[in-house]
């Protein structure tokens, strides 16, 4: 009796194989693979895009500290200290990035070791935004607006509380009235400032833009917006789309 073969039946012509035989060939047909975007795939290029240094910034780069005797096969992170008018930041830098500034156009540039090694290329334009909020932040800061919407909601901005403890010496406390039994008391971290321009409005501002964008999610998730009248407290340009109302 002769022997046919898998590979030998799949170059014959097609023909309809009964219901019960289907599932012991499903192995053997060739499968069909669409791709989900239609346009070539493309990296990101933020790395490679310069930063403007305005004039009053300068970048120092501080060499780890090296412990006498110690072996560790991780190697130490770099830190960047920036300094502008309007304080001091710095971040570490990982090993594989480099940084290089141009006097004469006020301009850095960021590079990588292995450019076809992927988690470089992914921290490349991390490590570049991160520089960059850091640049912006020393020079011009950052801020969030935080509007308080319903009614009664009112907040300000005390210089002491009473159900918290304070963390440092001059601490200024965010004080909400958002519908509940009791205010709210809510510390302001260390290098942001805390205001109230309007009764629901509440103006953060600070040289690190994650603080400043923490404490204000801090103090967001108290009253979240909620979609059926619009109430809650929202984050700069925030907006929130109403739904019906349910009608029993």
């Amino acid at each position: 009796m002769a022997v046919i073969k898998c590979g030998q039946l799949l170059k014959q012509p097609l023909v309809a194989l009964p219901d019960f035989l289907i599932p012991s060939f499903q192995n053997y047909l060739p499968v069909t693979r669409r791709s989900f975007a239609s346009s070539a795939p493309r990296s990101s290029r933020v790395g490679k895009a310069a930063i403007a240094l305005p004039p009053d910034v300068n970048l120092r780069l501080l060499d780890p500290p090296r412990r006498k005797g110690a072996i560790t096969r991780v190697e130490p992170l770099k830190t960047v200290e920036i300094e502008g008018p309007l304080g001091k930041a710095s971040f570490q830098l990982p090993h594989f990035v480099s940084y290089n500034i141009d006097d004469a156009a006020k301009k850095a540039t960021l590079s990588v070791l292995d450019k076809n090694s992927r988690d470089q290329r992914e921290m490349w334009g991390t490590t570049r935004s991160y520089l960059q909020n850091h640049i912006l932040g020393v020079s011009e800061g950052h801020t969030a607006i935080l509007r308080l919407v319903g009614v009664g909601y009112r907040a300000t901005v005390e210089p002491s509380a009473i159900t918290v403890e304070p963390e440092y010496p001059g601490q200024h406390f965010v004080s909400l009235r958002v519908g509940y039994s009791h205010p709210i008391e809510l510390g302001v971290p260390i290098g942001v400032k805390a205001s109230t321009p309007l009764p629901t409005r509440i103006l953060l501002e600070g040289i690190n833009k994650e603080t400043v964008n923490s404490f204000a999610a801090s103090i967001r998730k108290w009253r979240k917006p909620e979609p059926y009248k619009g109430k809650g407290i929202f984050v700069n340009e925030e907006t929130i789309k109403l739904k019906a109302k349910k009608i029993k």
